[in-house]
């Protein structure tokens, strides 16, 4: 079994997958413990499709049909970064483009090259399982938080099993073909997908680094001064 730390640690965003299965079973034990994971007043927000087998294949088939014939994508339903992105913010995800392809041998210029790496998403690499969550449309902020805890849960216990993912927004601009194969009620709206299954470590791989503690974490010590004049 994997230590906590260690799974921490361990967790990362895997672009490349072997066709080996994922037991059913494991999926099971997985979302079942992280149906524990915090949410306000317990509301559970998150809902949840499993696609595996022939579905997967056909989602698969069906995005990549859409790639193929440079298909407009479905209009975004959330922003996925602000318009105007300030930094540190805006430095930090540069730095993860370039990392990310020259681990790939792609050159910032060749456009159709970064294209073909991206459409890597809707194949969601290679993987044999995929994750889909969605959310009420009428939650607010507060509850697209606790996706994000859930999100989180279900990766670490994914690494405790062994197991790779790669959470993927990018689904979110094709969520009418994956609508398509699940049959979402209406009012939801899909946030995300997962790719799930076991890492093929023949790919190129880099792993990007995180911003100093001292530069996100602030420690408020010691005594704190009297609000209240003398």
């Amino acid at each position: 079994m994997v230590d906590v730390y260690e799974a921490v640690k361990s967790r990362r965003a895997v672009r490349a997958f072997t066709d080996r299965e994922v037991p059913r079973e494991v999926l099971e034990r997985v979302l079942s413990a992280a149906a524990w994971s915090p949410s306000g007043s317990n509301i559970q927000p998150w809902r949840i499709y499993v696609v595996t087998g022939a579905p997967l294949a056909e989602l698969k088939k069906r995005a990549g049909e859409r790639v193929a014939a440079v298909d407009p994508w479905d209009e975004r339903e959330y922003e996925m970064y602000p318009a105007d992105l300030k930094n540190p913010y805006r430095e930090r995800r540069s730095t993860f483009g370039r990392e990310r392809y020259s681990a790939l041998g792609v050159a910032r210029e060749d456009w159709e090259a970064r294209q073909r790496a991206a459409a890597g998403n809707w194949q969601c690499f290679g993987a044999p399982a995929a994750l889909f969550c969605y959310i009420d449309r009428d939650m607010g902020r507060p509850q697209w938080a606790d996706l994000g805890m859930y999100l989180q849960t279900v990766m670490l216990l994914l690494r405790a099993e062994g197991l790779h993912s790669c959470p993927q927004m990018a689904w979110s601009v094709y969520r009418a073909t994956v609508a398509e194969i699940v049959s979402p009620p209406d009012g939801l709206i899909l946030f995300c997908g997962m790719s799930i299954g076991f890492e093929d470590t023949t790919g190129n791989y880099v792993r990007t680094g995180r911003a100093p503690l001292e530069e996100t974490v602030t420690f408020v010590e010691g005594p704190v001064a009297s609000s209240h004049a003398a």
